[in-house]
């Protein structure tokens, strides 16, 4: 098994890892699914040791590796550039990591047979490298990453760079090869159909950060202030009802404690046709700091209230949301269903809309905030 736990990495002040926990079965090929930028390669990195974590514990088969140097992890990984040895031959490269351990020569030479047999390479020991194609490289990039039999191995985004047709027929070889190594395996990606035929399960990278908690209206304020009345000091964040028992504030912390995603989920009446027509829940304030905006943590927040409702399909869900963030509702199933208006208290264009009933269970991925 293969477990990273309360990871966090930052960057010149900037989090690109907060408190990151995900565990992959013994032999699971898991496809990590997000945005450039979302944090994917760095998690990667972490895990391969290739990059000190600022907190947090790998753990490969029950051990704590997190201060295990990288060629002792028992860790392979793939670039998405390869990284071939030019002034080897595809055997002198399928074998560098036998040779390393000192493998003998002849269960080195059979090994580096099986494996260019496994990815549909026989034959080609002796080929230079530079005269492979951009699908033969990648192929052997594989073959040398499994050579040491790795506890698990690492795709950083392995097939990008081919064209549509030999990338299809690649990620259906890929999974193939995969089942039948039975390493432990994490395939990071952007492209979702790639995800879906290479991987046994999809986490995108919003799914792993900090837990979504329940608020006091007071925590939302400061966040508020700064996003919703462009810290005006004399525009008020206290919205009615905010301490009515029945109001939930959910809300992500950083691990500072800093409030960096919120919302809030009022009891009120839906405004148009069907108001009174059964329960209806105002979904405002909706809020994500301006440093974490584009890594999905307010549609991270969204989903959690949306999940909660979906219990009860009677609810009518409904917001009062900013025209410039509509694109953003309507990826996470809203529609428009009154005309706009101006708001009096930011002066910027807003509709009406709502909650469609079509939560998902795999999330939309988010690479813009409301």
């Amino acid at each position: 098994m293969l477990a990273v736990r309360d990871v966090s990495v930052a960057f010149d002040g900037t989090t690109v890892l907060d408190r990151v926990s995900l565990e992959i079965a013994d032999g699971e090929v898991v496809a990590l699914l997000g945005p450039s930028g979302s944090g994917k390669s760095t998690l990667l990195r972490v895990v391969a040791g290739l990059l000190e974590a600022d907190t947090g514990t790998v753990v490969l088969d029950g051990a704590d590796v997190t201060s295990v140097p990288t060629h002792r992890r028992g860790v392979g990984m793939v670039f998405q550039d390869e990284q071939l040895f030019p002034h080897r031959d595809v055997a002198g490269n399928v074998a560098f990591g036998l040779v390393v351990r000192h493998v003998p020569e002849a269960e080195r030479d059979a090994r580096v047979k099986s494996l260019l047999e496994l990815v549909g390479l026989p034959g080609f020991e002796r080929r230079r490298v530079t005269d492979l194609s951009g699908g033969e490289a990648k192929r052997v990039a594989l073959a040398r990453s499994l050579a040491p039999e790795p506890r698990a191995l690492l795709l950083d985004e392995p097939l990008t760079g081919l064209d549509r047709e030999l990338h299809d027929r690649l990620a259906v070889e890929l999974a193939r090869i995969l089942r039948r190594a039975g390493t432990t395996t994490v395939i990071v990606t952007h492209d979702r159909a790639e995800a879906e035929t290479v991987a046994d399960r999809i986490v995108t990278m919003t799914e792993l950060g900090p837990p979504v908690v329940e608020l006091a209206a007071a925590d939302t304020y400061e966040l508020r202030a700064a996003l919703l009345r462009n810290d005006t000091p004399s525009a008020s964040v206290e919205l009615d009802g905010d301490d009515e028992p029945t109001t939930v504030h959910l809300g992500v912390r950083d691990r500072h404690g800093r409030v960096i995603a919120t919302s809030t989920w009022l009891r009120r009446p839906f405004p148009g046709a069907l108001g009174g027509a059964g329960d209806a829940v105002q979904l405002r304030a909706m809020a994500t700091a301006a440093d974490v905006q584009g890594t999905g943590m307010g549609g991270r927040v969204l989903r959690a209230g949306l999940a909660r409702l979906a219990t009860d399909p009677g609810t009518v869900v409904w917001a009062n949301a900013r025209d410039s963030a509509l694109d953003f509702y309507r990826r996470h199933g809203f529609a428009v269903v009154e005309p706009g208006f101006l708001d009096p208290a930011t002066n910027k264009p807003h509709h009406v809309i709502r909650w469609t009933g079509a939560f998902r269970s795999e999330p939309p991925d988010d690479t813009q905030d409301s």
